[in-house]
């Protein structure tokens, strides 16, 4: 926040100034009116009774300038401050990589931006306002003081304490609204995880089950808003009660004095405008109360955002030597050795092992170092040996049981060459290693920019890549092509055509070393044949590593490595390992025969399947394919 103050101090400081100007002449205004008051009563229509009421016009138009220079510095205080808040979390956000999300639910994030931002921009706001009437206030101290000391007493000391009992409420508005801002960022969540499986959510008859958890948290949302408007309507009938209360006082007291003549009906006058003015900044006060607290919720939740490491916050000091072009890329955590130019397929029976494992690879997931996390196993024979992969043709051995990679930190090592992942900078890994992961992301822009996101690729680059991907349809389903307008998470495309736009992307990015993570989980067979094809041809003689289990796009690769326990347990081509006669061929067999036995469950349960409203029949999205599955 000070930080802040300093990027805008001139705007504030201007604020600040008209604040104090304008709050001061409406200060001194009642004195003035209490002087023309006395003149008039002693002189009648005399040079002074004039002069007195030029001077309250005077004051009275200093007040209406500093006021119309006032509001406009203060939104534009508030301003500044809410959309450069707004933007430090964005671009930290955009930092961050995927950790963000790995902490934080998208709804807190988006809450954090649309919410607390405004809050951080209010403190800038009422803060001129409030120094003015501090201002102001130090004036009337001394006015009031040297015209009648028990009445000034009375002003000076009667303020504080009204403020005193107003702030004995922080604490209370202040948890409430805590509280109401965390219900609210976990509706928020469950709002945009709602819409963003709405359509799986029809096809398995789920939506009235998130409709309930949905009206169950608004109205945890309502409670905890009704118990900070109990809170809040509090605060406001005692800024009301309290001040009326005090001008009473003074009013009183001030009749008093001047029935006994210790001042005169001008003074009189004056101590009650002093008091019906120090009214507004014992308003302001409140009001900055309870700014403040809600900017102080708000800063929190930011500071949470802000808190998540940026992606390469880890990079070392001094990173290490450059791998060369052409050196092995090695996860010594499950023994897996990707050679250059070469197209690897990974395989195994459970697909988060190897997903896992790619991950890695690029330096993402759980393990930023190119570690692995505790899932993450190596493998040890029985005689606590670690276990080594063994071609398809191999006949010795079974394969090893697991062994936590925590046990030896070695095996949670990525090597590219002699060069650990952990010790290159991340923008050089992220530039040399792209990982395409299975759930693609689209963002709202041109096609041809969701395409292209490093820049430089011709028309006839984009056209190639789609073809490779197989996602010619898109370009009719995108109005105006190329040139067409993706909607936001590429909403107007079906779940085949988000995965199929993604993987050209990826092969736009030209990649020294291209992770490919379940690609065609989201298409037909026959597209996948197709896309298996083109894509060997498109990568031939390129490093790039492919996560699947599908035996159409395993006959194409150059070889495969099967994983169990988190170790490879074999290498070797496809035909090799399905044509094995040893465990590790009947463990191969296994995985590959279920991917078959699922995808032809799939397209037999979207053949007789009725069509989900709003869906494309024609493609489905990944987790659809999954649940028909299962069916």
């Amino acid at each position: 926040m000070i930080r802040q103050g300093r990027r805008q101090v001139g705007v504030l400081a201007g604020a600040t100034a008209v604040a104090v100007v304008g709050n001061v002449a409406a200060a001194l205004l009642p004195w003035q009116l209490g002087r023309v008051v006395d003149d008039g009563l002693d002189d009648g229509l005399s040079a002074a009774l004039w002069l007195g009421c030029l001077g309250v016009f005077a004051l009275g138009m200093v007040q209406v300038v500093a006021n119309v220079w006032g509001h406009r510095l203060e939104v534009e205080n508030w301003l500044r401050a809410a959309f450069a808040s707004s933007q430090q979390v964005g671009h930290h956000v955009t930092r961050t990589g995927d950790a963000v999300t790995a902490e934080l639910p998208t709804g807190e994030v988006v809450a954090t931006v649309a919410s607390d931002a405004l809050r951080m921009g209010e403190v800038y706001a009422i803060l001129p306002r409030l120094v003015g009437g501090i201002a102001a206030y130090l004036v009337l101290g001394a006015v009031l003081l040297s015209t009648s000391v028990p009445l000034g007493l009375l002003v000076l000391l009667g303020l504080p304490v009204v403020v005193a009992v107003l702030s004995l409420l922080v604490r209370p508005l202040q948890r409430r609204q805590a509280e109401q801002r965390e219900a609210a960022g976990r509706l928020t969540t469950l709002g945009a995880d709602t819409v963003s499986g709405l359509r799986i959510l029809r096809g398995i008859g789920g939506e009235e089950v998130f409709s309930d958890r949905y009206r169950a948290q608004s109205q945890r949302v309502r409670a905890a808003g009704v118990r900070v408007s109990q809170t809040q309507s509090l605060l406001d009938a005692l800024q009301t009660l309290l001040p009326g209360l005090f001008l009473a006082v003074v009013v009183w007291a001030g009749a008093r004095l001047a029935i006994s003549g210790d001042i005169t009906p001008g003074q009189l006058v004056a101590f009650y405008g002093f008091a019906a003015f120090l009214t507004q900044p014992l308003w302001t006060a409140s009001e900055a109360i309870r700014v403040v607290t809600r900017a102080v919720v708000g800063a929190r939740r930011i500071i949470r955002v802000l808190s998540v490491r940026e992606a390469g916050s880890d990079d070392p000091a001094t990173p290490g030597p450059s791998p060369a072009p052409g050196e092995p890329l090695v996860d010594e955590g499950s023994g897996l050795v990707v050679r250059p130019g070469r197209i690897t397929a990974l395989v195994s029976a459970d697909p988060d092992e190897t997903a896992r494992i790619g991950l890695r690879l690029g330096r993402l997931g759980p393990a930023r170092h190119g570690g692995a996390d505790d899932e993450d196993d190596a493998s040890t024979g029985d005689d606590g040996r670690r276990g080594a992969p063994r071609r398809a043709d191999g006949t010795e051995g079974t394969i090893p049981a697991p062994r936590a990679a925590a046990d030896d930190p070695g095996l949670s090592r990525v090597r590219w060459g002699r060069t650990l992942l952990a010790e290159l900078g991340l923008a050089e890994v992220r530039h040399r290693v792209v990982v395409a992961e299975s759930t693609p992301h689209l963002f709202t822009g041109l096609l041809a920019d969701e395409l292209d996101v490093r820049g430089g690729a011709d028309r006839d680059a984009l056209l190639e890549a789609l073809r490779v991907a197989d996602a010619g349809d898109v370009l009719d389903s995108v109005p105006g092509g190329l040139d067409g307008e993706v909607e936001e998470k590429g909403r107007s495309l079906s779940g085949g055509q988000r995965q199929r736009v993604a993987l050209a992307r990826a092969l736009l990015t030209g990649a020294e070393v291209l992770v490919l993570i379940e690609p065609t989980s989201a298409v037909d067979a026959h597209t996948e044949a197709r896309i298996a094809r083109r894509l060997a041809d498109a990568r031939r003689g390129e490093t790039t590593v492919v996560v699947t289990a599908s035996p159409l796009v395993l006959d194409v690769v150059d070889e495969v490595a099967l994983v169990a326990d988190g170790r490879v347990v074999a290498t070797g081509t496809h035909r090799d390992l399905v044509t094995a006669r040893d465990a590790t061929g009947a463990a191969y067999r296994a995985v590959v025969s279920r991917a078959e036995a699922d995808a032809a469950d799939v397209d037999a349960a979207e053949a007789h399947a009725p069509d989900a409203p709003g869906t494309d029949p024609a493609t489905t999205d990944e987790e659809d394919r999954r649940e028909a599955a299962r069916r």
